[in-house]
């Protein structure tokens, strides 16, 4: 794919943040973004590599009435010898396009996404963080932008890539975070499109996330549509749980997100010689496991946090505090284990770590 690539004066550019504690989470944005359009008939067109600015949308464009709309998430790192790595971006690709076919939008080819995703981030890594725990966030987008009104899929779309030097994602940082069981309110049933990134998702999640920030906790888990009585995820993680020497987490059944991170833990799990298990797995059993003292540890894991301790549930206007809310070992081992294949500090085994350049 040709990539016309527009470039800026020393005037136009942005200062950097030389304070990683000023970075925050996607708040900051890069000079450059990539921009690529579609329509019906054409196919994609017109990519390039140009200044970060706003766009201009018909009012009456699909994406606000109708919602097509899908995104990802992953990061480069700069890796421990000046390299600028990427974690699975193969993966972001392919998921990225069975959200476009479960939205009736068109597929990008995954040799043509990734091309974007390398030569914006090479382009713009002067922005990449050097400071520990901090890396760039990159987020591709589609939309729809064709000017209608009437429930069928556009015949236009924008495929963009912004990308954002990020800190922490907890302000907390790698410490225990407290979780608001959700048992009203419901995020995705399966048959719907909770598998998938799609801004629907997060809307409907919303009321129940400022509800629970507003009582003091970081995020909300939420339970099944159904019977409101099966863990599923939490709004920016899929959830695992500790039982001894095992992990288990919720099998995905259709309206959980098929986290990269959550593949990447169960598979470094079993090869740091933890037993692993998906499968259906109650608010029930968890609050006795946590009662009786079997159910050790619970951690989040997503992009953005990578992995997050879980120090405590609120459920039904009770606090069930796991493992004196400090983080145990096998969350720790594994978040270690992770970040140092993640920045290229130890061996990646997987072939998971992808080097496009130099810093």
């Amino acid at each position: 794919m040709k990539i016309l690539v527009e470039n800026l004066s020393e005037e136009e550019l942005k200062p950097l943040y030389e304070d990683p504690n000023q970075l925050g989470f996607g708040r900051i944005f890069t000079d450059r973004m990539f921009t690529m359009r579609y329509k019906k008939g054409m196919g994609w067109t017109d990519a390039r590599i140009e200044k970060y600015k706003n766009f201009s949308f018909d009012p009456s464009s699909c994406v606000y009435h109708y919602s097509q709309e899908i995104f990802e998430g992953l990061k480069a790192y700069a890796g421990a010898e000046g390299q600028i790595l990427l974690f699975r971006p193969e993966q972001n690709v392919k998921r990225m396009n069975r959200s476009a076919e479960r939205l009736v939008m068109p597929t990008i080819p995954e040799e043509d996404m990734l091309q974007a995703i390398e030569e914006l981030v090479v382009a713009e890594k002067r922005w990449i963080p050097k400071a520990p725990g901090t890396s760039m966030y990159i987020r591709p987008t589609m939309v729809a932008t064709e000017p209608f009104l009437g429930v069928h899929p556009s015949s236009e779309y924008l495929f963009y890539i912004i990308l954002s030097p990020v800190g922490a994602y907890y302000k907390e940082g790698f410490q225990p975070v407290k979780l608001y069981v959700e048992d009203t309110y419901v995020r995705a049933v399966v048959g719907g499109v909770g598998d998938i990134k799609t801004g629907g998702n997060y809307a409907a999640s919303l009321l129940a996330g400022y509800k629970a920030q507003q009582m003091g906790f970081s995020q909300v888990l939420w339970l099944d549509a159904c019977q409101h009585k099966y863990i599923e995820e939490v709004g920016s993680m899929n959830m695992f749980f500790v039982f001894g020497n095992k992990l288990v987490t919720p099998a995905l059944t259709g309206s959980i997100l098929p986290g990269i991170t959550r593949a990447s833990i169960l598979q470094l799990a079993q090869h740091l010689g933890y037993e692993t298990e998906e499968r259906p797995i109650s608010i029930d059993e968890v609050i006795e496991g946590i009662n009786q003292g079997t159910l050790t540890e619970a951690f989040g894991s997503g992009t953005a946090a990578v992995i997050s301790p879980v120090g405590s549930l609120y459920f039904k206007e009770k606090d069930y505090v796991i493992n004196n809310n400090q983080v145990g070992p096998v969350t720790e081992k594994l978040y270690n284990t992770l970040v140092d294949i993640q920045y290229g500090r130890t061996v990646d085994p997987f072939g998971w770590v992808r080097e496009i350049g130099k810093l």
